[in-house]
């Protein structure tokens, strides 16, 4: 559906920080990379607690990281073979089921004591788990990354955390109005909001900005040193962010793979693949690859992202220290995020057996009393 693109104030119910997540779709969870053989890794998606992995194949498992025996953490065990042992009393689990204790008798029959698996994929240098319904795993597509391993494109990438709800990241990264932020890096200016659209589970944003400086010579968005114009799609496809600028094919300039992974109420994390072309010849990018992929991080990119995260704690901050302030929102694009994520939300809660807890994980702390509205739906 296609939305008018006008500039108009609207008032922003706080229902939108209140909301968990759909479960039913990959999130990623941790670099490929932070897991070693032998390792137990320790994540949180959404308040749940979960333990990642390998088997005796190099094969990522994915299980809840609490020890049917007597609760502790089973990330504090080891790994032995295709098992995770428990550190307490040495319960092994394969495949979610208790396979051995240590000081039964071998004839004896081992109790019923199973450890809650999730789905879990390594893609992109990534590992992704499936926090919902197991079932639901294979029919839900994971992002798609063509670019991934084409030498034709120099990968970067991109992490960082924030002590912040996901909703107030997810917009962030729709936002292109706040160029302002970043001035001083010679960032993008004169953003124009051209064209928007929103199904039931995607919002895209055609954004006009303009660059100039050196660092958008460097990386093609600019022939020459004067200011360019360019377009940039700003697609956001329940719960990842595909951005590209000039075009959605792989003859853009830049594309960015966004991937976020709610961790609790007031912490959020991501993970992002960008996809760019250096103004060098590529027989000359092959050996620089090692060096150029963490100086464009560091000097370009994480400099920006910096500025990012200090205003997204600061508006967390505030609105966890006044729950009845109400802010003012021009931005439709942004307006057409918050529906979507709401929507999601009450998506998944309402496909959940009514003998379920009314919140995902029974953990979810309770919601502070606002308003029922996040907006006007209507819009």
């Amino acid at each position: 559906m296609e939305l008018a693109t006008t500039l108009t104030g609207q008032t922003v119910q706080n229902r939108v920080r209140e909301i968990g997540i759909n479960a039913n779709h990959w999130y990623a969870v941790a670099w490929a990379k932070e897991l070693q053989s032998h390792n137990i890794l320790p994540i949180m998606l959404w308040n749940q607690e979960i333990a990642l992995y390998r088997d005796s194949q190099g094969i990522v498992q994915a299980v809840e990281d609490i020890c049917p025996h007597k609760g502790v953490a089973l990330h504090k065990g080891k790994v032995q073979g295709d098992a995770i042992v428990c550190p307490y009393h040495g319960w092994e689990f394969e495949a979610g089921q208790c396979t051995k204790i240590p000081y039964f008798p071998p004839e004896q029959k081992l109790p019923r004591a199973c450890v809650r698996t999730f789905p879990v994929r390594e893609r992109y240098g990534i590992i992704f788990v499936f926090p919902g319904d197991p079932a639901l795993a294979e029919q839900v597509p994971m992002i798609d990354i063509p670019q991934y391993g084409d030498p034709d494109w120099l990968m970067v990438t991109i992490g960082a955390e924030f002590q912040a709800h996901y909703t107030i990241c997810n917009e962030n990264t729709m936002d292109v109005f706040h160029g302002y932020l970043h001035e001083n890096l010679q960032g993008w200016f004169d953003p124009v909001l051209l064209k928007l659209q929103e199904t039931q589970d995607r919002v895209r944003a055609d954004y006009r900005v303009s660059y100039e400086g050196p660092m958008t010579k460097f990386l093609g968005l600019n022939e020459t040193s004067q200011a360019t114009t360019r377009t940039i799609s700003v697609n956001y496809q329940y719960p990842n962010y595909i951005n590209s600028l000039e075009g959605n094919s792989l003859k853009g300039n830049s594309f960015l793979y966004l991937m976020r992974l709610p961790i609790s109420p007031q912490k959020s994390r991501s993970f992002s693949l960008m996809f760019v072309k250096v103004r060098i010849p590529r027989w000359l990018t092959e050996p620089l690859r090692p060096v150029l992929e963490p100086v464009i991080r560091n000097l370009f990119f994480m400099r920006f992202l910096r500025q990012d995260i200090e205003m997204i704690e600061s508006e967390y901050a505030h609105y966890v220290s006044d729950l009845q302030r109400r802010y003012v929102e021009v931005n439709p694009a942004i307006i057409a995020v918050q529906r979507l994520m709401v929507r999601q939300y009450e998506q998944y809660m309402n496909s959940l057996p009514a003998t379920q807890p009314t919140e995902q994980n029974g953990n979810q702390p309770p919601a502070p009393k606002t308003e029922s509205r996040i907006l006007d739906l209507a819009n």
